[in-house]
């Protein structure tokens, strides 16, 4: 069949590449250049994402962490194994036994995935790990693996993939109405943050809503000893800084907006995340440390009030022959363009 895909994001170019493997005839739209948008905005991680398991996101959190194999297997030169360290301090943030908890639940559900299993490490061997890191109320630190990549290069080994078994990309072409691909069997709208614009377009109500959030980060003329995952003091966020192409790199914000279009990172912002690092590092920051800045708005599920406490779960939703696409996480990429491949051809044959 012929299909279009909307979006050339890494949620439209999974999609694409598994309708192509599958024999189909694809074409995939993108409005600038593929991956030029939130997909390469990203904190450059592939994680299962550990505090998801406080809002009950176990399913998303065992696909995840299952996923995170199939892409350094598949391209271990833009994707490699990644250890955090995360600090544990007294009357501070979540509790020892509470991060172990989640520790040990990440474990249980990563079994099979090939990562070594987390580890507590003491005051005194953290200080030889990360001598920077200050020490006021430490308690330890527990070490726990997930992976890194360049979010840039990896979606532009997506495109590369589609594209050589034969789909065609038609970059710097907006779809603004349905009416123009009328000529298509069936259409998918991976457009992301821009999925409502097309949905718009049909009858009724959406089954879904999608909030906003930008999500923003530093990069520091600085190299970065280890990899951390920490806790926002006074708040129950985290955020991480890691080493990343001889820089370092901090983030992220969690900002709701109302519109698609990413802003850049505003002053408040810059200002958290510094706040933030400076808490936990003997050597502060400065904004004349900061080497450029960087920022994505992720198309969340409306699920909660809160940003921080939203669904990272994806959606379909099925009208004639459109698939809607809502929500996504990069490390699950590849198995939700698998899905809604599926989904779309089953609708089209019924």
């Amino acid at each position: 069949m012929k299909i279009a895909v909307v979006g050339g994001g890494v949620i439209g170019a999974c999609t694409a590449w598994a309708l192509q493997k599958r024999g189909h005839e694809v074409t995939l739209f993108e409005k600038d250049e593929p991956i030029s948008h939130t997909s390469r905005s990203s904190s450059k991680l592939l994680h299962g994402g550990l505090r998801y398991l406080e809002t009950g996101q176990f399913s998303l959190v065992k696909k995840a962490l299952q996923a995170r194999r199939y892409w350094i297997e598949k391209a271990p030169e833009i994707c490699h194994p990644l250890k955090l360290w995360f600090p544990i301090y007294k009357g501070q943030g979540r509790p020892k036994w509470q991060v172990g908890l989640g520790l040990r639940i990440y474990d249980f559900l990563a079994r099979g995935s090939g990562f070594p299993k987390a580890q507590w490490v003491s005051v005194d061997e953290m200080k030889k790990i990360y001598p920077s890191l200050s020490t006021q109320g430490l308690q330890g630190a527990y070490a726990f693996y997930d992976a890194q990549m360049d979010d840039a290069q990896l979606g532009k080994w997506v495109i590369e993939q589609t594209q050589s078994l034969g789909t065609i990309i038609k970059s710097h072409h907006e779809v603004k109405t349905l009416e123009e691909l009328k000529e298509f069997d069936g259409i998918v709208n991976a457009a992301g943050p821009w999925v409502m614009t097309l949905r718009s377009q049909q009858p009724g109500a959406a089954g879904h809503q999608i909030d906003w959030v930008r999500g923003s980060h530093l990069l520091i003329n600085q190299t970065c000893p280890q990899s951390l995952m920490l806790q926002v003091p006074n708040e129950k966020r985290i955020f991480f800084v890691l080493p990343y192409h001889d820089q370092t790199l901090i983030g992220t914000t969690e900002v709701r907006q109302d519109h698609p279009e990413s802003d850049p990172p505003s002053d408040q912002e810059i200002d958290y995340l510094l706040k933030a690092y400076n808490a936990y590092h003997s050597k502060p920051l400065t904004r004349q440390d900061i080497a450029s800045t960087f920022s994505g708005v992720r198309p969340l599920l409306k699920t909660a009030d809160n940003p921080s406490n939203a669904k990272r779960e994806w959606a379909f939703e099925s009208i004639g022959n459109v698939l809607h696409v809502y929500g996504g996480k990069w490390t699950t990429a590849q198995i939700q363009g698998e899905i809604a491949a599926d989904k779309i051809l089953a609708q089209l044959t019924k």
